[in-house]
Parts: C-alpha cells; structure tokens; sequence
C-alpha cells in the first residue's frame, strides 16, 4: 500500500490473542494502539482535533497548535502539526517522563514544562494562559467533542469488525480524557446491546468512584484539583482532574462497572505481557490488562473480553516500569558470556 503522508496510516490497529496470562475457557484479546504511527492511541486524537477544527475555519493557515497534555497527546499533535506545517507548542507537568519530551522536540514542537505541584490542572492553565496571550489554537483535548465522535466513527466500528463472526461480551479501558471510552463504548452499545463496559482507573486516584464532580469554567476545563486524586504512576490516565468528555460519557451511562487498579499492578502486568506474549506495552495497557484479568475471573466460561493498549513500552524508559530492569549483564549473563572463551566484556576488578 501505498500512502500520500503519514497521517493516512493511523487507525486499523490490529487486536491480538494474549494467550498465557488468562484462565482457561474465556477468550483474551489486546486491541494494539502502539501500531498507530507514532505509536499511540492518542495519534486518533490528534488528527480528530485538528482536522475538525480546519473543517470549522477555527484553525487557519500559519497558526501554533497548543496542547496541555502527559505526553503522547503532545507526540501525536506533534507529528499532526509536523506534517501539515502548523508550529506547535505543548504544555507538559513536570513529573511525566522525559523521553516524551524529547520525542516532541524531535517532531518540531516547543515543550513547556510546568511545576510538579501545580499537576495536570496546571498544564492546562499554562495552555490557555499562553493561547490568549498570543491568539493561538488550544486542542482542548478534555473538553472537545471530536475526540470521541473520532473513536465512534474508527476504533469503535474496527472493533465490531474484528468481532464480527464472535462474540465480544466485555470491553475494559482505562481513561485520560475519557474520548476513548466514550466514544467506543457509545459504537459497541450500539453495535452489541449486551456487552459490559469496565472502567478501569487507580486506586490512588479514585476520582470517578468518589461520585464528586469537578468544578468547571464556562470552556469546560478544571476550575481546580480533585479531592480525590493522589499522584500514581499510570501515566496518561486519570489526571487531577474529571475530564468534560469523560464526564459526557458517564452521563450516557455507558458504564456497566468501574474496576480500580494498583500502579504496581499495572507495572507487573507490563512486564508480564512483554515476557509472556511479546507485547510490549506501557503502563497504562498494563494497567488495563490487570482489569482485564479480573474481569477473566469473574466472566463465564465462554466469554471473550478485549483490553484496550493505548501505547509502548518505549515511552517509559526512565520510570518505574524499567526500574528493575539493568542495563548491565547480571550473573546470569554473565556466566553465559564466560561459556566459551572469546569476546568477554567482563566487568573491571575494583582496585585495591
């Protein structure tokens, strides 16, 4: 296949069997966001938001794109900008990691980073302050409603595709803005009347569980913080904050259980799904896979359940999902290398 420029491959991620993690007698399968071109479920996002927005003449010629994002809304807006020649700027919290950062440089964007303290709620401050200083675009990712009409319109009925000739009895995702959920959840309804939609979110930050809802401004965005959010390692997931476009989606009462998850937890389970079945996820698709293995446990004998990855492995380097893992050869290794007797690269005697 041949394509005019990247942005035509993004979407048609393919959904794969995990075969060794699950109990027997029900049916696990991963639906891979990491194929999308830069690597993320939020690549549908970006080009949702923007392509909207030069459709409704909001978005001229020549104007910077801004983003208030964990990361890879940043990478995916980043590419989307790269291509079509808009500059971008993106507003990142200091605590996410810094290869996504880097990542976005790379594609051309400015990256501002804003305090640890000030959270997620922060970043999007940071966002709207600097577009009406200067007239930029805002993305508005929580709040903009082609966020999940894209994933109604493409994740939603690839799925049901995928799924056509079986049947499909649980759905499990996690939340960032919450179009994901929203939007696929809204197509699968439709298409599948009697399947289950799980919520997955940290149990450190229980936001939605708590039944408190955040208080907005007139643009939908964070008045505030969320009393019930303490930081937790799932990057991209549940900021401190109830997304609008999450918010939208409970309303419709899409929501058939709402299932909490330990970062450690999530952070195993990663490590399980590139060990066990060569998927090489992030902790959020750990995180959904964890959910997804409960869900297996409490399923009947017969059901197929899918799990939602939104992204790779590589995204996470320099956080706690690689904190165990060395770059040095261990013992083990090692001994192996010594095994036979060239090409040693054996480590230096300290000297006495």
């Amino acid at each position: 296949i041949l394509y005019e420029n990247i942005l035509q491959t993004i979407g048609k991620t393919p959904v794969v069997r995990v075969n060794k993690l699950g109990p027997e007698g029900v049916n696990l399968y991963a639906k891979c966001e990491f194929f999308n071109p830069l690597s993320s479920v939020k690549d549908r996002l970006a080009i949702a938001v923007i392509e909207d927005a030069e459709r409704k003449g909001t978005l001229k010629p020549g104007m910077t794109v801004v983003e208030a994002t964990s990361g890879n809304t940043g990478i995916a807006v980043a590419m989307v900008c790269a291509q079509k020649g808009y500059p971008c700027v993106i507003c990142m919290a200091e605590p996410f990691s810094v290869e996504r950062r880097k990542v976005m440089r790379m594609l051309g964007a400015k990256v501002i980073v804003t305090p640890a303290a000030n959270k997620g709620t922060g970043m999007v401050a940071k966002a709207e302050e600097l577009c009406e200083k200067h007239g930029w675009f805002l993305c508005r990712q929580f709040e903009n409603d082609a966020n999940p009409a894209y994933h109604a319109n493409t994740t939603g009925p690839e799925i049901l595709s995928d799924f056509a000739h079986t049947n499909l009895d649980y759905y499990v995702t996690g939340y960032g803005t919450g179009g994901t959920f929203q939007g696929v959840s809204k197509c699968l309804k439709n298409g599948r009347p009697d399947i289950k939609i799980v919520l997955a979110e940290p149990e450190a930050a229980q936001l939605v569980h708590s039944g408190v809802a955040t208080e907005r401004k007139d643009t939908g965005a964070p008045v505030g913080s969320h009393p019930a959010f303490s930081p937790h390692p799932i990057q991209g997931w549940t900021p401190d904050f109830i997304p609008k476009v999450l918010e939208d989606g409970l309303t419709l009462e899409l929501m058939d259980a709402l299932i909490p998850v330990t970062g450690p937890e999530a952070i195993e389970t990663a490590q399980l799904m590139a060990r066990k079945e060569g998927i090489f996820c992030g902790i959020s698709g750990g995180a959904t896979m964890a959910v997804a293995l409960k869900v297996c446990e409490m399923a009947p004998k017969g059901s197929t359940v899918l799990a939602m990855i939104p992204d790779t492995a590589e995204r996470y380097l320099s956080t706690p999902l690689f904190a165990s893992i060395e770059a040095d050869m261990n013992e083990e290794e090692l001994e192996i290398a010594k095994s036979t007797p060239n090409y040693q690269l054996l480590p230096k005697e300290e000297e006495a």
